[in-house]
C-alpha cells in the first residue's frame, strides 16, 4: 500500500487599513486607517507533498479562508485561492508570497490579490517583509480584473504565535514523522531567508 506523503497546514489572520477606490496599497491603508475600514484575511493553507512543495521552483500550497471587510460584512467564505511562498520573481534579489482568494458579495465576483515583498533593503527589513502583505481587491474571478480598492495588511506579534501553534503535519504514521516534517519546512523557510538577505547582503 503506497503511503502518504507528509504535509502540513497551518492558519494565519492578517488585518490591515484598506478602501475602495484606490489604486495604491500604501495610500489606501491610511485611508482605511482614517475612516475606520479595515480588511482581515483569516487564510488556511494546506501543502499536501512537502517534499514537492519545497523542489517546487514556485512553492505552491492551497489556500483557503474567509474575509472580513467593514463595507461588505464579516465571514465572507472565499471560493477559490493561490499560494505561493517565496516565489521567484523577474527580480533575482526579489521574492514573493502571495495569498490571494476569490468570493463573493452580493452576486458579485471579487478577488483579493496580495503579496508579500520578500527583498533585502538597507536596514533590519526582514520582519516587515515577511509580515506585510500589499493587497488589492479586483473585480472578477482573478486578478486580471478591474482594481476596486487597496490597503495593506500585517502579521502582528500577537498573530505570528497563534499561526505556530496551528501548524498540523498531515499523514505522519510517528512522532518521528511529525519532527521531520517540521524541521523540513523550517529548514526551507530559514533556508529562503539566508538565500534573501544574509546571503545577498554580502
Amino acid at each position: 500500500m503506497k503511503e502518504h506523503a507528509l504535509g502540513i497546514t497551518f492558519r494565519e489572520t492578517m488585518e490591515g487599513g484598506f478602501a475602495l477606490d484606490e489604486t495604491d496599497p500604501r495610500l489606501g491603508e491610511k485611508k482605511g486607517k482614517r475612516e475606520g475600514y479595515i480588511l482581515s484575511m483569516h487564510a488556511t493553507v494546506t501543502i499536501r507533498d512537502l517534499k514537492r512543495f519545497i523542489s517546487d521552483p514556485a512553492h505552491t500550497g492551497e489556500i483557503t479562508g474567509n474575509i472580513d471587510f467593514t463595507p461588505f460584512g464579516e465571514n465572507i467564505p472565499s471560493k477559490s485561492g493561490v499560494f505561493n511562498l517565496f516565489s521567484p520573481t523577474h527580480d533575482s534579489k526579489t521574492k514573493y508570497m502571495v495569498y490571494e482568494l476569490g468570493f463573493e458579495h452580493e452576486g458579485n465576483n471579487y478577488y483579493l490579490a496580495g503579496k508579500k515583498e520578500v527583498k533585502d533593503d538597507p536596514g533590519f527589513d526582514l520582519w516587515s517583509d515577511t509580515t506585510t502583505l500589499f493587497t488589492l481587491l479586483h473585480k472578477g474571478n482573478d486578478a486580471s480584473g478591474p482594481v476596486l480598492g487597496a490597503g495593506i495588511l500585517s502579521l502582528g506579534i500577537k498573530e505570528l504565535a497563534k499561526l505556530v501553534t496551528t501548524i498540523t503535519v498531515m499523514n505522519a504514521s510517528s512522532p518521528e514523522d511529525k519532527a521531520k516534517a517540521i524541521s523540513d519546512f523550517g529548514f526551507f523557510f530559514l533556508g529562503e531567508l539566508w538565500e534573501s538577505y544574509a546571503k545577498m547582503a554580502k
